[in-house]
């Protein structure tokens, strides 16, 4: 029954978008105080459900977890458990930590063909995905069947309801240059790391120059990415949606590494976390 409890608060984790650990005894010899297959879970905010054996053992654990928790990697946790590394129950154990981080958050204005795309590939992407449109025959479950969450408001409504976190990544798609560029400005209102417009530099030039006159700085208009997605000739909405969910993976795996940020987007954390 313990491990029923583990896995339900695995799953309601992770369906809330809560970050977490699942801490695992792997092997065991001796007089370990836990035995192979022993689990516990850490949340974002240290507290923990289940055991791997108490003492020095799981408190080293529990710190190893919060680390792993904020930067994304596992971690193998070697004991051995002898006076001589000041543990008194002899034996040995090795305990396997596993992060478990919220699905990186994309939001996107407009839901026409391209964004419907663009919904429905990076929700298989790993994305968790939220559309804005105010079209009620649009900004709906059957059109948008990829969406995690779906808002039939203006842009400047759906501003005041979501929070954007520097980790969320903004692609603009609406149905018209107003709606874009309304959109944009709401963006640059918020933290997110990333806001890609779709359309041609033709398009991106006229909003430079409207921001500029707005009093928007050149520091916050190279904030966005436009066009956004990867140069790859795209022309059908499938294709664009490659093209843009490829860049944001692209985005979101590389940064571990230091590399592969597109121009505009604000730094993150390692491997997004978007």
């Amino acid at each position: 029954m313990e491990d029923l409890g583990i896995y339900e608060e695995i799953v309601r984790l992770t369906r809330a978008g809560t970050p977490f650990a699942l801490a695992t005894v792997v092997d065991s010899e001796g007089s370990s105080p836990r035995k192979a297959g022993a689990k516990m879970i850490v949340r974002e905010d240290g507290t923990i459900l289940g055991t791997v054996g108490g003492g020095r053992v799981e408190a080293e654990t529990l710190e190893a977890a919060s680390a792993a928790i904020r930067s994304g990697t596992p971690a193998l946790l070697p004991f051995v458990l002898t006076e001589e590394h000041h543990f008194v129950c002899g034996g040995s154990m090795r305990i396997y930590v596993e992060p478990f981080r919220a699905a990186p958050r994309l939001v996107i204005f407009g839901a026409g063909h391209v964004g419907k795309a663009v919904a429905g590939l990076a929700g298989e992407c790993g994305f968790h995905v939220t559309v804005v449109d105010d079209r009620a025959e649009m900004a709906n479950r059957d059109n948008l069947p990829g969406a995690d969450e779906i808002l039939c408001v203006k842009e400047e409504e759906a501003f005041r309801r979501m929070s954007v976190a520097p980790e969320t990544c903004i692609v603009i798609a609406a149905r018209g240059h107003d709606l874009d560029f309304q959109a944009v400005r709401g963006a640059l209102g918020t933290d997110a790391g990333f806001i890609g417009l779709v359309g041609s530099r033709r398009k991106f030039q006229v909003l430079s120059r409207t921001l500029e006159r707005e009093g928007f700085t050149a520091d916050e208009r190279k904030r966005i990415v436009s066009p956004v997605g990867l140069s790859i000739c795209a022309e059908t909405p499938a294709e664009i949606a490659v093209s843009i969910v490829g860049q944001l993976i692209r985005r979101r795996r590389c940064h571990a590494a230091g590399v592969g940020d597109s121009p505009g987007g604000r730094p993150v954390p390692a491997d997004g976390g978007m």
